[in-house]
């Protein structure tokens, strides 16, 4: 059984991996509208991934005898400067998410809820992979500038990217699609 306060976290950690994916489908939206597809690919694959995360939450709670409450997201923003200021924002956004995993962390400690505390340790490690793959974007774009053909080739590259199917542990209750 899981502990009202844990529960509480997490369904607001769902609320914050939802806000994430509409946070990166806005994103790829906005890069759509500039012409630059592939970015807007990179997104969409991000978009996807954050799903799964909220997924993982759901499905958690779900395992252990909790009650899923599905709490609001707010609006997010849709206009960015330009491409490398879309990326810095989804930078800031992960640091964001990173926090609140390491917060969620914490009170699976104080709580000493071991099963929370193992499917947590997932989260921090892939945090480490988010920053640091937005964080390659966020150099390379740098690196680029606001060079032309340089931004389109970093777009061809970027749209390479794709998301990985959801396992049977994203699907809703945890159940092996047939």
């Amino acid at each position: 059984m899981i502990g009202q306060r844990m529960r509480e976290a997490m369904n607001e950690q769902i609320m914050h991996e939802t806000f994430s994916a509409y946070l990166y489908v806005s994103m790829s939206a906005y890069f759509h509208s500039m012409g630059l597809d592939g970015m807007a690919q990179w997104m969409k694959a991000q978009a996807q991934e954050e799903l799964g995360h909220a997924l993982r939450f759901y499905n958690h709670i779900n395992e252990r005898g909790g009650r899923i409450e599905l709490l609001a997201i707010e609006k997010p923003e849709k206009e960015w400067d330009a491409p490398l200021a879309a990326f810095e924002a989804a930078l800031k956004h992960e640091e964001f998410i990173s926090g609140r995993i390491n917060d969620l962390a914490k009170i699976a400690d104080e709580e000493n809820d071991r099963a929370a505390g193992i499917m947590l340790q997932w989260f921090v490690t892939e945090q480490v992979e988010e920053e640091d793959s937005v964080t390659k974007v966020i150099d390379m774009l740098k690196l680029v500038g606001k060079d032309g053909p340089a931004l389109l080739l970093a777009d061809r590259e970027l749209g390479q990217r794709m998301a990985a199917p959801f396992p049977p542990t994203y699907e809703f209750g945890g159940e092996e699609a047939a």
